[in-house]
C-alpha cells in the first residue's frame, strides 16, 4: 500500500518542527571497495531524485541537511539538492557514518531554534533506530511497525513536534509517515 503524501504533508503542517530521517539511496556492492566509498547506482540516483520530488510536493524542503560523509550519502544529498535548489544549508558529518544514535542526537542538540525543517541522511540501522527512539510509542501503530522493520534504500521517516530540535527528547516526536522509494515513484 502506498503512502498518501498529501496526508503526510497535512499532518506535518500541524507541527512547528519537522525532522526527515533518510537512508541513502541504492548503492553498488562493496566488491573490493571500501564501504565508505561505495557509490549510488543509476537506480539509486533516480530513487533520490524521486524522494526529493516527493519531499518538495509535501512542502517539506529542509532548512538544513545533516549528511554522513560517506560517498553514497553525499551523492544522495546531491540528487536531492538538484530538486530542492540552493535553499537548504548542508553539513557533511563524519560521525553520521557509524556513530550510532549518539551522532544523530548530537546533530539535533546543536540545531538552532530558527531551523524548522531538518533532514538527516545516514545509514541503516542508525536511521531506523534514531526514528524509533525519537517517535512517541503511542504514535500510529502501522507507522511505528514500519520503523521497526528498518529502512530500505531511499526510505525516509517524517517526524513532528512543537519543540525546537535542540529540546527533543526520546519518544517525544510524532511519526507522521514512513515513505519508501516505491511510494515516491512517479
Amino acid at each position: 500500500m502506498t503512502v498518501n503524501l498529501r496526508k503526510v504533508a497535512k499532518r506535518a503542517a500541524q507541527y512547528d518542527y519537522v525532522l526527515i530521517v533518510m537512508r541513502h539511496a541504492k548503492t553498488e556492492f562493496a566488491d573490493g571497495i571500501a564501504d565508505i566509498d561505495r557509490q549510488l547506482l543509476k537506480k539509486g540516483r533516480q530513487q533520490a531524485k524521486n524522494a526529493g520530488k516527493a519531499i518538495k510536493r509535501m512542502n517539506l524542503i529542509p532548512d538544513t541537511i545533516e549528511c554522513s560523509g560517506a560517498k553514497r550519502t553525499r551523492q544522495t544529498a546531491d540528487c536531492l539538492l538538484k530538486v530542492f535548489g540552493d535553499d537548504p544549508d548542508i553539513n557533511y558529518r563524519a560521525k553520521l557514518y557509524g556513530g550510532g544514535m549518539q551522532a544523530y542526537a548530537d546533530r539535533l542538540a546543536r540545531a538552532k531554534d530558527k531551523v524548522r525543517t531538518m533532514m538527516i541522511i545516514g545509514h541503516e540501522p542508525d536511521v531506523s533506530v534514531c526514528s524509533c527512539w525519537l517517535a512517541d510509542p503511542d504514535s500510529h501503530k502501522g507507522r511505528m511497525d514500519k520503523l521497526r522493520l528498518g529502512f530500505s534504500p531511499a526510505t525516509f521517516a517524517v517526524l513532528g513536534s512543537d519543540k525546537p530540535f535542540n529540546r527533543w527528547d526520546l519518544h517525544e516526536a510524532q511519526i507522521l509517515g514512513v515513505i519508501t522509494a516505491k511510494d515516491c515513484d512517479e
